[in-house]
């Protein structure tokens, strides 16, 4: 066997020419280095020797990393452009796994933090101001001047005496109509408390009437069901709403003794208060309220409804063109 020299000093050795066998170990080096087995490697530091100075392949995950090629054939490097770019990218976490939500916090051109918005009604004028007293009038006189038959009811209330002398006005009868003149409700009514004065020539109520009336406590909530959201027209309504303990918002009431338009058609005073007895027969040429028997509330809720027709038109348009302070009472 041919001898192999190895150099284990710190000197470098001195040039010295290769033998056949040197030059076979070489060249089997380089295969078994080019082609990737550590095992090459292994082989070679076992029957060559390993250098003092030379350290151990690291390993990696457990296997010994691939040392590298020191053969003339070596491979091209890459530019340090593409090496920066790479760590760059390598070293930035992935934001499609673990990106935050988009709504956290977002930053704007400046630099500066925000807020994001919260969700919700993004309509700036979702949140305006409740509407004022003037536009709700407006808003009822243009669907009264469309003529929405369903929104409209007359009303007009029959009350006797109780208390002493009979002074203090209860609720005895109540009548209701539609905009066509159809009796809606007409229900005789048993106050409370005892009747002292009937009044039955005003009020047409006699002690029979009241035998077996609706009690008023639940008369009253029959009425004012009715009455919800309906445009409300009586002759002094003021009156009726007292005896049913009751305040209808003032955009929806319509009191034919205050309007007028209706005083100048008849020919009377415009500041006047007319009777409802009085407007009927100066407008329409007929008689209610006659006789012995005294009112009757259906005839005297359906006059109130004829008047109000006369003048509707006329009369909505100018309280949708009337200042708040002056739509107080109509």
């Amino acid at each position: 066997m041919s001898d192999i020299i190895i150099n284990v000093s710190d000197e470098p050795a001195q040039s010295k020419p290769q033998t056949g066998n040197q030059r076979r170990n070489n060249n089997w080096f380089r295969k078994k280095m080019h082609r990737g087995f550590p095992q090459g490697l292994s082989k070679y530091n076992h029957r060559m020797g390993q250098s003092r100075h030379e350290p151990p392949p690291p390993r990696q995950n457990g296997a010994p990393a691939k040392h590298p090629s020191t053969s003339t054939h070596s491979k091209s490097l890459p530019s340090p452009s593409s090496t920066a770019g790479a760590s760059h990218s390598s070293s930035q976490p992935s934001t499609s796994a673990h990106s935050p939500p988009s709504s956290a916090v977002s930053v704007n051109s400046t630099g500066s933090h925000e807020k994001p918005k919260e969700p919700g009604n993004t309509n700036p004028t979702a949140s305006a101001h409740r509407p004022s007293a003037s536009s709700l009038y407006k808003a009822t006189a243009t669907q009264t001047s469309t003529g929405n038959p369903t929104k409209f009811l007359a009303i007009d209330c029959e009350m006797v005496g109780t208390g002493p002398k009979g002074s203090i006005s209860q609720l005895a009868r109540c009548s209701l109509v539609s905009y066509d003149g159809d009796v809606v409700y007409d229900k005789f009514i048993n106050p409370s408390v005892p009747v002292t004065d009937y009044r039955t020539r005003w009020s047409g109520i006699r002690r029979s009437d009241l035998v077996n009336a609706i009690p008023y406590a639940e008369a009253r909530k029959e009425i004012l069901r009715l009455l919800m959201g309906k445009v409300v027209i009586g002759h002094a309504v003021h009156n009726d709403f007292k005896v049913l303990g009751y305040s209808h918002p003032g955009a929806l009431t319509r009191d034919t003794s205050r309007i007028p338009l209706l005083n100048e058609k008849a020919g009377f005073a415009v500041q006047e208060c007319a009777s409802l007895k009085r407007l009927t027969k100066a407008i329409f040429n007929r008689d209610i309220q006659t006789g012995r028997k005294g009112h009757s509330s259906v005839e005297d809720a359906r006059a109130t409804m004829e008047l109000y027709k006369v003048v509707k038109d006329e009369w909505e348009r100018k309280l949708a063109s009337k200042p708040q302070a002056s739509q107080c009472q109509v």
